[in-house]
């Protein structure tokens, strides 16, 4: 496993301090939602830790943002509760309806923490949003507003969450080399100097990490994000061609 930084630290010695409670106690612990780098890396850790089970649970298949539930070892972790409460957020919306934005800056001015927070749904009548348990009374009860328009908070079950259709469009295309600013503008379809720029602002993620080199590899697997422009995931490096190009195959998430 590579060197973690000083985050992944923090995390990785709260997910192992669960653990031991978990041993000590026979009682199942559930960490804070985490994106998917974060979660991975909790998980990898996990495999390692003798007499405990887990799984990560983000409320709905293909949840970006999940938590870890960790249990002893003789209970199943899919029998065990996530914590996860589910809130449809509506309102009269005129002209432009908020974004994703509005929505998670209005419960972060609640003074939430982004950890308490999974993903959030925009659909056409609102957003659906997953949070855990603990913080739920506090959004029902305090969320008012998002941006200038009124809304009101409501409980929901799981199986009425409102899933954005999510539109994806393949690349197939060549590269001068797997750089991360040459392989992401090919995805994105800007220039290969604007999205170094992107890179260089630190607004580009590699596999959930915000990455500031240009030149750093990317490989079959990886994806690539933007926030507010979607993710680009590299589906297929297929060789080079005769004048050295690169063929790869990207799938643009919308």
């Amino acid at each position: 496993m590579a060197q973690a930084g000083g985050n992944d630290r923090l995390i990785l010695a709260r997910a192992a301090d669960m653990a031991l409670d978990v041993l000590k106690t026979h009682k199942t612990h559930i960490t804070d939602f985490y994106d998917p780098y974060h979660t991975g890396l909790v998980v990898s850790a996990l495999k390692f830790t003798a007499g405990v089970s887990y799984r990560a649970d983000g409320g709905y298949p293909g949840a970006e943002r999940q938590r870890v539930v960790i249990c002893p070892d003789y209970l199943n972790p899919e029998d065990a509760d996530s914590g996860l409460v589910y809130l449809s957020i509506t309102g009269s919306f005129h002209g432009s309806p908020p974004g994703h934005r509005d929505y998670l800056g209005s419960l972060l001015g609640l003074g939430l923490k982004r950890e308490k927070l999974g993903d959030v749904l925009v659909n056409d009548g609102g957003a659906s949003v997953i949070v855990s348990a603990e913080v739920a009374p506090y959004i029902t009860a305090q969320l008012s507003r998002v941006g200038r328009w009124e809304v009101s908070v409501d409980s929901i079950e799981a199986g009425e969450l409102k899933l954005p259709e999510e539109r994806v469009k393949t690349v197939s295309t060549t590269v001068s080399s797997l750089r991360l600013d040459s392989v992401a503008a090919a995805g994105y379809g800007v220039s290969r100097s604007k999205m170094a720029d992107y890179i260089t602002s630190e607004r580009v993620n590699l596999n959930w990490q915000v990455k500031s080199s240009p030149s750093q590899t990317v490989k079959e697997g990886d994806i690539i994000s933007i926030r507010g422009r979607g993710r680009v995931e590299v589906t297929a490096v297929k060789g080079a061609s005769r004048g050295g190009r690169i063929f790869v195959e990207l799938n643009r998430y919308y």
